[in-house]
């Protein structure tokens, strides 16, 4: 096990060499009183901002407007927090872990929840790409704790290409509407939004059970392996009757 305070962040993500100009712009010119605190709630106050807007698109489709509004905020909030320590060196790494990846979950239920309360997606299907997601960061976070490594992305995909996809979703949805998929009727209503995030969901899903049987030998041999070493098998002993 590692010490919270030594995780190492891997991020490989398509837009990170953008974000990391963004974010060495920005942190400079903020003023002394922004604190990292202070970026977690605008991370935790724009995903309600996303979630309200959803469910108001209801009444009007110029709301998806603001919810992907909110989700450059929530892009603001969530890259700022961490970095605005770093770079000031106010770094408090119990703290600063703990409340990042909870407010981090805090602010995805009520973006999938919105998602599911508009009338362009089920609820039951948003909930199940919400567990599916929540299942990659329980094997993101237990991977932290076990190896100090910090990687939540899967090939270029990371939360900032996720939001932009997220934001495309929603100009789409406003032109072009969200047209019915003709399947089963015993399913009810189902769109091509729900389609393409149960796509995702089965696919994060299908990640997540790959890794936990991929990870869980590669845990077990190494645990085996320093069982073996701390406990070597005793040689020259007398056999009993």
């Amino acid at each position: 096990m590692t010490k919270v305070a030594e995780h190492k962040r891997i991020v490989k993500n398509f837009f990170n060499p953008l974000e990391l100009k963004a974010i060495n712009w920005m942190i400079p010119r903020l003023p002394s009183w922004v604190s990292s605190d202070m970026m977690t709630l605008l991370g935790i106050f724009s995903a309600g901002l996303v979630c309200v807007s959803y469910w108001l698109s209801r009444f009007n489709p110029l709301w998806l407007w603001m919810a992907s509004f909110g989700l450059v905020l929530h892009w603001l909030g969530d890259s700022l927090d961490g970095n605005i320590a770093r770079v000031r060196k106010r770094l408090r790494p119990h703290y600063g872990f703990f409340i990042d990846h909870t407010s981090d979950t805090l602010a995805m239920v009520l973006i999938f929840v919105g998602i599911g309360l508009s009338p362009y997606a089920r609820l039951d299907a948003a909930l199940i790409v919400l567990i599916s997601y929540l299942c990659m960061s329980i094997i993101v976070y237990v991977r932290t704790i076990i190896e100090g490594v910090f990687e939540f992305t899967f090939g270029k995909v990371g939360p900032t290409e996720m939001r932009f996809i997220t934001i495309l979703m929603n100009a789409w949805l406003f032109f072009f509407k969200n047209p019915e998929v003709r399947l089963l009727e015993s399913i009810g209503r189902i769109t091509y939004l729900d389609v393409f995030g149960l796509v995702i969901a089965a696919v994060f899903f299908v990640t997540f059970v790959v890794s936990m049987l991929k990870y869980g030998i590669i845990y077990a041999r190494r645990d085996t392996e320093q069982l073996n070493k701390d406990n070597p098998p005793k040689t020259g002993a007398r056999r009993g009757r």
